[in-house]
């Protein structure tokens, strides 16, 4: 069986998101003050095939030692299966 991981990682709360601030304020400039806040992130799909252990424990294993900074990053997981 074949799973599609998809991975999207942010910054905690408590931490600040410089990069998602200069968009917000670059939008403002352009005129959308409507715009409150913008939050700016990763995002992965990972093709996983199956070997036993289960698909979430491994891809959340991925996220914490690779794809997020687990003490700035926060991340969230979906999972769908896929034709092979």
């Amino acid at each position: 069986m074949t799973y599609l991981a998809k991975v999207t990682v942010t910054y905690k709360e408590s931490i600040l998101d410089p990069k998602g601030e200069a968009i917000n304020d670059a939008l403002h400039r352009l005129g959308y003050s409507n715009v409150q806040s913008v939050e700016m992130g990763k995002y992965f799909e990972l093709k996983v095939t199956g070997n036993g252990q289960p698909i979430e424990e491994q891809v959340d294993e991925m996220c914490d030692r690779l794809l997020a900074n687990v003490n700035m990053e926060t991340y969230q997981i979906k999972i769908v299966e896929v034709e092979d």
